[in-house]
Formats: C-alpha cells, structure tokens, sequence
C-alpha cells in the first residue's frame, strides 16, 4: 500500500509541474509575441528575455523530475 501513495506521489509531483510549466511557457511565449508586435525594433532583446524566462520555467520542471525520480527509487 505504501508503495501505491509513493507512485502516486511521483506522479502527481511531475505530472502538476510539467502541466505548470507549459502553461508558464505558453504565457511567456505569448507576450513576448505581443510585444514584438508592439515594438519590432526590440525583437532581439524580447527573444533574449523570453529564452532566459524558458531556462528558468523548464528548470523548475526538471527539478520536479529529479523528486518523482527520488521518490520512486530511493523510497521504495
């Protein structure tokens, strides 16, 4: 039984992060689209920022891997 709350654990722990991070990863995109638009002459400073922003949200759901690993092999 203990070993059914751990999968379950690891799943819920990759599974809301990786959902959290392609939502950030949408939102991000689409305003640094919208401010392209809004201002085309700084385009190459908004990619810079938003591969930056990218970096940091798949960070996050890397780290979230890195404890569903965990939690399924080290506390089994």
């Amino acid at each position: 039984m203990e070993l059914g709350f751990i999968a379950i654990g690891a799943a819920l722990a990759i599974g809301i992060a990786a959902a959290c991070a392609a939502i950030g990863i949408g939102i991000a995109s689409a305003k640094a689209f919208e401010a392209t638009a809004r201002q085309p002459e700084m385009a190459g400073k908004i990619q810079q920022l938003l591969f930056t922003a990218i970096v940091f949200i798949e960070a996050t759901a890397i780290y979230a891997l890195v404890v569903s690993l965990l939690l399924i092999f080290v506390f089994k």
